[in-house]
């Protein structure tokens, strides 16, 4: 099928367009970058750019947006513009287009605080109220509200990925959360993908994150003595971590937990803290030494 990647010069977007194009789809990205995998230069606020990137397309996959990074250094209005109205920009010349399927990239950071309690690390999921800090989470809050509105109206199959930390941080500090609050680019892409098989109506959610060996029963204990936990949940990584003189965290303060994703959208994370280390060992610009 042919579909659209809005922000396809982006980490998420890049990865998403080239497994698509791996799977034999037609792809086109679109982004404000000029990139070998912007196929069309311009911002999803462009209308004219929108309707020419949509032509034949049958999904969508929607990346773009001002993210994290961005608050300190963009407007609120901005994030306003681009994520909110951009959004819903978009999601209306995609059903004017004929596209039947909408997928939305969204962010664990949208919970903030969501979760916390006392004594205790967060067990996140679906379900859990999210408490948003800044623009940014306010922002995505928003286009997942107008993007459940347009599900309703059952005219698509609109799919939201609220996927965790992943981006190149140090070594110690990425294997670490692979276990509980982050993501391998390629899993997330391979998320967008399953999500693309859905031909429903409507809108739905998921946690994409991680694979974690942590339950809810231990969330007391992670947060007091997170290397006893590891102790017993997670041996190579703390084997891995003996060996390079690294220290476990003491403490841990959330884990997001996307086993509704794993049992719904038939997909498996593949990339855990061993890809991390390997991904060191290999000086991969993936990973801070």
């Amino acid at each position: 099928m042919k579909v659209l990647v809005t922000g396809s010069s982006g980490r998420i977007g890049m990865a998403i367009y080239g497994r698509l194009r791996r799977d034999g789809h037609a792809v086109v990205g679109l982004d404000v970058n000029p990139c070998s995998v912007s196929d069309v230069v311009g911002s999803i606020t462009d209308e004219d750019k929108v309707r020419a990137a949509l032509e034949g397309a049958q999904a969508v996959v929607h990346t773009a947006a001002l993210h994290a990074p961005h608050v300190e250094h963009r407007l609120d209005d901005e994030f306003e513009a681009i994520n909110v109205e951009g959004t819903a920009t978009l999601v209306r010349l995609a059903r004017e287009a004929g596209v039947d399927r909408f997928v939305f990239t969204s962010t664990t950071a949208l919970y903030g605080a969501g979760g916390m309690e006392p004594g205790r690390a967060a067990w996140v999921d679906e379900d859990t109220v999210p408490r948003p800090k800044t623009i940014y989470h306010r922002t995505k809050i928003a286009a997942e509200k107008l993007l459940e509105a347009e599900g309703a109206k059952g005219r698509l199959a609109i799919t939201g990925l609220r996927m965790s930390r992943c981006f190149p941080e140090p070594a110690a500090l990425m294997a670490a959360y692979r276990l509980h609050r982050g993501i391998d680019a390629r899993d997330v892409a391979n998320a967008h993908v399953a999500a693309l098989a859905w031909r429903g109506a409507g809108y739905r959610r998921y946690v994409i994150s991680g694979k974690t060996p942590f339950a809810r029963e231990d969330a007391a204990e992670l947060f007091r003595d997170a290397p006893a936990v590891l102790a017993r949940k997670a041996p190579r990584l703390v084997e891995a971590f003996s060996a390079r003189g690294w220290k476990l965290p003491a403490s841990i303060d959330r884990v997001y937990d996307s086993s509704r994703a794993i049992s719904e959208l038939d997909w498996q994370p593949r990339y855990g803290f061993e890809e991390v280390l390997a991904q060191l060992d290999r000086e991969s610009l993936e990973v801070l030494p």
